[in-house]
């Protein structure tokens, strides 16, 4: 791409070079603006200066090693010097999860406290981080305290905004560069100007008009659009399963019900898809952190709180379809496919395959476990122990001599496997179809005893 004219006044900071903060970065730099990035794991930070990115994400080791060459983008180890030397500063370091469901804003405030130590002119500081309501004014606040501390004298130049991301792992960099909106919350003109700026030569590369897909509203608004997306998301998922427990007591089928909803343009085919339910980083941590927001608020979120326990039975109850099936579970050998909380990434947090491991190797199963690119992740919580727990080289030693297959992820790899040497090869032909992936009368056409969520 051809350098951005505007690039010489414009440098930005990139705090946290996770799934999200390093596809912004290279995203931001592949437009043409000079980026910097910092993460305070040092081992990371080596990594990603190598030209090897920390995770799996489709694309991204190429636009990483294309921007490194071009000088673009390089990876700072200290980030008081990564914000000295930008003007805009990036903020998408972790809001894990505590115990009482809300989210720890702490890597927020040290962000906050670094920046305000290293205020040597206007900044703009941007929330990209998904924070509950009202933290982007706590992070204003706290650069105010923090830089008044430090002694830097006259009254800080800067602004808070909030940026809130978008980007679905698997597909970050696609997001990334087609997005179906830009949000920006800001306080002041200046302030949105400036990440309008910013957010320009993407639209101009795709032909699009800016304001046709950007909002520009205030930062609480901000916060709680990203929120209330994943709370929507998560809500569409949950009450697909709810009604595939209906389905299936009724000899229904979910996936003709699914097709019948999404064709309303009013309610759209995503989302709709039944199964074991979702996991992941994010929806997870965000509807428990947007329900605790609600409680204190005093705001009745009890629709969320059922999404939340919907989707936490769902592991239960394909594990009772399993065990009903079986009969004994105990000295059974079951294939695992499928380990990553969806495909096309290697992230296995709050997967449902770890509740599904857990509960066989609990009732005394041999696992065999396979996926493209998540088992070096899954094995640092579940170490091979054979004959217990093995990792297979490929979905068809994980099935040999296997007495049932549970598919848990849906990658293609699955879709393209020889269904009848599969057939072949298991002990006994069963098929627990965890996301209503395959195809069943196909199945059962060649032998095997197939088992679905919400299909008859």
């Amino acid at each position: 791409m051809k350098a951005n004219a505007d690039a010489h006044d414009i440098a930005i900071g990139v705090i946290g070079l996770g799934h999200v903060g390093l596809p912004t970065a290279l995203g931001l730099a592949d437009l043409g603006w000079r980026v910097v990035g910092v993460d305070n794991d040092a081992a990371k930070a080596r990594l990603i200066a190598s030209g090897e990115p920390p995770f799996y994400e489709p694309g991204l080791g190429k636009l990483l090693r294309k921007r490194l060459d071009s000088g673009d983008f390089s990876v700072e180890s200290d980030a008081a010097s990564a914000v000295r030397q930008s003007n805009i500063i990036i903020v998408c370091v972790g809001t894990p999860q505590r115990e009482d469901g809300s989210a720890d804003l702490s890597y927020i405030e040290i962000a906050g406290k670094t920046i305000a130590a290293n205020l040597n002119g206007y900044k703009l500081v941007v929330e990209k981080s998904t924070t509950p309501v009202r933290t982007a004014e706590r992070l204003r606040d706290s650069i105010r305290r923090y830089s008044a501390a430090s002694g830097n004298g006259a009254a800080p130049d800067f602004d808070v905004a909030v940026n809130p991301e978008f980007l679905r792992e698997g597909a970050a960099l696609h997001d990334f560069f087609n997005p179906d909106r830009v949000v920006i919350g800001a306080a002041r003109p200046r302030a949105a100007k400036l990440l309008s700026r910013v957010y320009a030569p993407l639209f101009q590369r795709a032909g699009k008009p800016a304001a046709d897909f950007t909002l520009i509203t205030d930062i609480n608004t901000a916060e709680i659009i990203k929120h209330a997306s994943n709370a929507f998301l998560a809500t569409k998922v949950s009450f697909m399963n709810m009604v595939a427990d209906l389905c299936e007591a009724t000899d229904a089928d979910i996936t003709h019900v699914a097709r019948g909803l999404g064709l309303d343009h009013r309610i759209a085919p995503h989302f709709l898809q039944a199964g074991i339910g979702f996991g992941g980083y994010c929806l997870p941590k965000d509807i428990k952190a947007f329900e605790r927001v609600a409680d204190e608020h005093g705001v009745d979120f009890g629709l969320l709180k059922e999404v939340g326990r919907v989707n936490d039975g769902r592991v239960d109850r394909f594990i009772d379809t399993l065990s009903r099936a079986l009969w004994v579970v105990k000295g059974k050998t079951i294939a695992v496919w499928g380990l990553s909380f969806k495909p096309l990434t290697d992230d296995v947090r709050d997967s449902p395959s770890i509740g599904v491991v857990e509960r066989l190797l609990r009732d005394g199963a041999r696992l065999r476990l396979h996926d493209p690119q998540a088992m070096s992740e899954f094995a640092k919580r579940f170490p091979a122990d054979p004959p217990a727990l093995e990792y297979a080289d490929s979905p068809e030693a994980a099935a040999d001599g296997a007495d049932a297959a549970l598919l848990l992820t849906e990658w293609d790899d699955y879709l393209r496997m020889d269904m009848k040497a599969v057939r072949g090869a298991m002990s006994m032909p069963l098929i627990f179809d965890g996301r209503n992936l395959l195809h069943p009368d196909a199945l059962r056409a060649i032998g095997f005893e197939y088992y679905g969520i919400g299909r008859p």
